[in-house]
């Protein structure tokens, strides 16, 4: 039930807060020839963060030419494997819930359903935990190349003692942070998933009836062991009365020899 309800919001956070950023920084060159100037230099970026195609134009503070730079890095791969995970793992959650709820006979009735939902569920376990710990990379990358710091010392004119130079506006990162939490969130979930579909699985009734077998022959084995109540009672040594003394007829015969003193004399 977890896996039905959460799933599918855990993915959509992923990959909306990772897929729908756009943002960017400020900076501020102050030239000695204040004409030179530019206090206002946006340089904006987005998903797929290819950054080495970002540029923008800054003052060399040397009369009127312009310095044209990019960024530097490129963490389109794992951001874009990061969001694809989650979209299609969204997808398969959907797939899924609809299954579950209105075709629970049909996902039972044979164990070709339990197991395709068995190994699908490993296999986005495992490409969540590469997705989120790709993109947790690729994120530390991205804010290393777009730390206003690092920006400005890719400036000839910021490397002059005479010009000032600063940042006005750094980029937020927040919502990227969402999204690789989101992302180790969304590898525990199916992660713990795992043992509850296999539950459903042949391989876990098979291991149990396997294991009630051996209990079930050594239960049998018992009972026709030699304590049965009624080979017990039907044995030889004790189905007959012990003779403790003479019988009946033994007591009414005459004995054969002289019985009174008198009858002797």
């Amino acid at each position: 039930m977890c896996m039905v309800i959460f799933a599918p919001l855990f993915a959509i956070f992923a990959f909306a807060t990772c897929g729908g950023y756009s943002g960017g920084l400020r900076l501020s060159v102050d030239c000695v020839n204040k004409t030179e100037s530019n206090l206002s230099i946006d340089i904006a970026f987005a998903y797929p963060f290819r950054l080495h195609q970002v540029t923008f134009e800054v003052p060399t503070c040397e009369g009127k030419e312009r310095q044209k730079l990019a960024l530097i890095g490129d963490s389109s791969s794992s951001a874009e494997f990061f969001v694809t995970v989650a979209v299609f793992a969204f997808l398969y959650s959907l797939a899924a819930t609809v299954v579950y709820i209105f075709f629970q006979n049909k996902y039972r009735e044979n164990n070709r359903g339990p197991l395709i939902d068995f190994i699908v569920t490993v296999v986005f376990s495992f490409l969540w935990l590469v997705g989120s710990s790709a993109w947790a990379k690729g994120l530390s990358d991205v804010k290393v190349a777009t730390d206003p710091k690092e920006v400005l010392l890719l400036m000839s004119a910021c490397k002059q003692p005479s010009n000032k130079c600063m940042a006005v506006h750094s980029p937020v990162m927040s919502s990227l942070n969402t999204s690789v939490v989101f992302g180790f969130l969304n590898f525990i979930l199916w992660a713990g998933n795992i043992w509850f579909v296999f539950k459903e699985t042949g391989w876990h009734s098979s291991g149990q009836r396997y294991l009630s077998d051996p209990m079930e022959k050594h239960s049998s084995s018992y009972n026709q062991g030699g304590y049965n109540q009624d080979s017990y009672g039907s044995s030889s040594g004790y189905s007959q009365p012990a003779s403790l003394g003479p019988s009946s007829d033994e007591f009414g015969q005459q004995p054969t020899g002289p019985t009174s003193f008198t009858n002797q004399i």
